[in-house]
Formats: C-alpha cells, structure tokens, sequence
C-alpha cells in the first residue's frame, strides 16, 4: 500500500489542523492505521492509531483530548484532526499502516508515508 499524507502548514498555538492520508490500493480495511511525528533531533514518536473498523483508538498522553484520529474506509483515508495546537506539535508527522493489532510502536507499522510539515508558532 502507498500512503500520501497531506494538510499540514504553519498555524498559531491554539488553532487547529486536518491531516489526510491517502492510501492506494483496495485492501485498506485490512490495516490499523496510525500517525506517528518526529521533531529535529528527536525519535519518532506515537501520535494516535485507529483500528480496521473502527471500533478502537489510541492516542499519545500529550495529544488525548485535542487529537482525532478517524478513518473512512470508502474513501481510502485516515484523518487526524488537531485542535488546541501548542508550539511543541511541531513536527513532521507521518501516517502508517500495519497488519497487527492497533499499537503504540513504529515496529509494527510496515509502510509509511512521506510526512507532513505541522509548524504550531507561538
């Protein structure tokens, strides 16, 4: 599966975002879809991971309560919708897709997309 991420850009601290990812291919439903961002100098960490149907999320402590992560199946997309943005979002973010179970490390996601700018200014 390709992934094509997309919706990022600079934004003031307490504004919001919506992040696309696209994936090619018709056996979307069959991945747990994730978002993952990486900051200068800093490992990729986990953002938020939705499971195939829908029916299981998870979110990084730093993001619950501002990030959402959702998917539509028909059109082949994972969305993350960040509201509440702080300076310290800055990142590239990337979306994943993996065949395990909805999960927190970047191991388990086998395709990656090429990421996303998000610069929150302060």
């Amino acid at each position: 599966v390709q992934l094509q991420a997309s919706g990022g850009g600079l934004v003031q601290a307490g504004g919001s975002l919506r992040l696309s990812c696209a994936a090619s291919g018709r056996t979307f439903t069959t991945y747990v879809m994730g978002w993952f961002r990486q900051a200068p100098g800093m490992e990729r960490e986990f953002v938020a991971a939705i499971s195939r149907a829908r029916g299981s999320t998870a979110y990084a402590d730093s993001v619950k309560g501002r990030f959402t992560i959702s998917r539509d199946n028909a059109k082949n997309t994972v969305y993350l919708q960040m509201n509440s943005l702080k300076p310290e979002d800055t990142a590239v973010y990337y979306c994943a897709a993996g065949r395990a179970v909805v999960s927190r490390s970047p191991r388990e996601y086998d395709y990656w997309g090429q990421g996303t700018q998000v610069t929150v200014s302060s």
